[in-house]
């Protein structure tokens, strides 16, 4: 596959599932009954489909890089990504699909099967992504410990990606057996690739096996490449950057907060659209921010377009 697009293109690589969002539940229930919950939504999800999804409506060129179930399911989401869909692999299994109830806090549960997201591989990613990288484009792996298939390869998919000229985002999430030494070093083994790392703050402490934010974003930057950033999400706190001995943090403004869901795969969106734009990692930060902000706080979910943000761009640059 050749890559004709003269802009940089975000290929974003890793977990699309089907989303069943129901809220608010105020307790567990009883096994046995039934509990009535006031809303409920159907809606593609996944960090790369939440992040998929915002790119989308800010207009950055991107391909979604994934594979597909085939149930019913299927049809569906493909038809979500016309772009992007006609190359995903086909495989014999159901669609991967997240059952997630909300609380009050407006902390969220989350139910998974495993379908078709452990099945996508290091080949089915490199036949999706042109041999020859063009001019800022940057693949964002995500979803890492949900892909198993492909968490196996990292290493040499990473080597492989660095060797056709792309710069590589990774937002790891959090690994559903939680986080070990061997896991750790496991990781040691392809941060040296990693340009950007995005993780929250609870990640960033867990992959560092630190529980002092600053130690940890320190240890994992130093284990990048030169002039690499380690990208920390902190919620109502906004997000801080640690690029070698520069520190850089962006406050979040006030919002009324509706649905958390999807708030770091949004804020990837808006930090790595600036990246592509040219734009300051200061810049990166806001705009990462602010497309956060907006998916959270709006019900059902509605991601920052471009045009809101070009209203708003000159007081974040």
């Amino acid at each position: 596959m050749m890559n004709t697009n003269t802009r940089p293109t975000l290929y974003v690589v890793g977990n699309i599932n089907v989303d069943v969002i129901m809220s608010t539940l105020q307790q567990w229930p009883q096994k046995g009954t039934e509990a009535m919950l006031d809303r409920s939504e159907l809606r593609p999800g996944g960090s790369a489909g939440n992040c998929a999804l915002a790119l989308a409506a800010l207009e950055t060129p991107f391909r979604l890089v994934a594979n597909q179930g085939n149930d019913y399911f299927s049809p569906w989401l493909a038809q979500l990504f016309p772009d992007s869909s006609p190359y995903w692999p086909t495989y014999s299994c159901e669609t991967s699909l997240t059952f997630g109830v909300t609380h009050p806090d407006n902390e969220r549960t989350f139910f998974s099967n495993q379908g078709h997201i452990t099945r996508l591989s290091q080949d089915d990613v490199l036949h999706q992504i042109p041999l020859f990288a063009g001019g800022g484009d940057t693949v964002l792996l995500c979803g890492t410990f949900l892909c198993t298939a492909l968490l196996a390869d990292y290493p040499a998919l990473l080597h492989t990606l660095r060797q056709r000229g792309y710069r590589i985002a990774v937002d790891t999430g959090w690994p559903p057996q939680g986080w070990s030494e061997p896991l750790r070093a496991q990781i040691a083994d392809w941060l040296p690739f990693c340009d950007i790392l995005l993780l929250n703050e609870v990640e960033t402490c867990g992959m560092a096996g630190s529980e002092d934010l600053y130690t940890a974003a320190r240890t994992l930057n130093r284990r990048q490449p030169a002039d690499a950033a380690c990208v920390v999400k902190c919620g109502a706190d906004g997000a801080r950057l640690w690029c070698g001995e520069r520190q850089l943090q962006a406050a979040a403004h006030p919002i009324a907060v509706v649905d958390t869901i999807g708030a770091g795969d949004s804020f990837n969106a808006g930090f790595l659209t600036a990246c592509l734009h040219g734009h300051s990692a200061a810049v990166a930060l806001r705009w990462g921010i602010r497309a956060a902000s907006h998916a959270i706080s709006s019900s059902p979910r509605q991601y920052l377009d471009w045009q809101t943000l070009k209203t708003c761009a000159g007081e974040m640059i």
